[in-house]
């Protein structure tokens, strides 16, 4: 599915379609890691959830510039993928070089959270776009 063609057909901008899947993207990373916080009792909410999330916040970026994933952002192949694979591959990564934790169980974990949450949305958005698409032809 060409998400940014179908989106930019019912009368939204390209530019509106990037800002909202990047900004999707990292509302969902960081809302991830501020439910991991709050699951293992971890104060300071806000401040805590951004220190968790940015190794993963790096990891979408770097998969959006890499990838030039711009060109069709809301797609769940290849945009949807890469940004889930790039934010947990990046992301523990990054965790692991700057010493914190990155176990088994927690790499389990957030790959099938991202994989939910990044891919989820797309899906849910590609699922509209077909109901919208049925609505206006029947």
């Amino acid at each position: 599915m060409r998400s940014k063609e179908d989106l930019t057909k019912t009368g939204h901008s390209a530019p509106a379609v990037i800002a909202f899947a990047a900004t999707a993207d990292a509302l969902l990373i960081i809302t991830f890691a501020a439910i991991g916080r709050d699951a293992h009792a971890r104060g300071d909410v806000l401040a805590g959830a951004l220190l968790t999330a940015w190794p993963f916040l790096a990891g979408a970026a770097l998969a959006w510039l890499l990838l030039r994933l711009w060109h069709g952002p809301l797609a769940l192949w290849p945009a949807g993928v890469a940004v889930w694979l790039g934010t947990v591959g990046v992301g523990m990564a990054l965790r692991a070089l700057t010493g914190q934790t990155v176990v088994l169980p927690f790499v389990i974990v957030a790959l099938i959270s991202l994989a939910v949450l990044l891919l989820g949305y797309r899906l849910l958005v590609a699922g509209f776009l077909r109901w919208q698409r049925s609505r206006r032809q029947g």
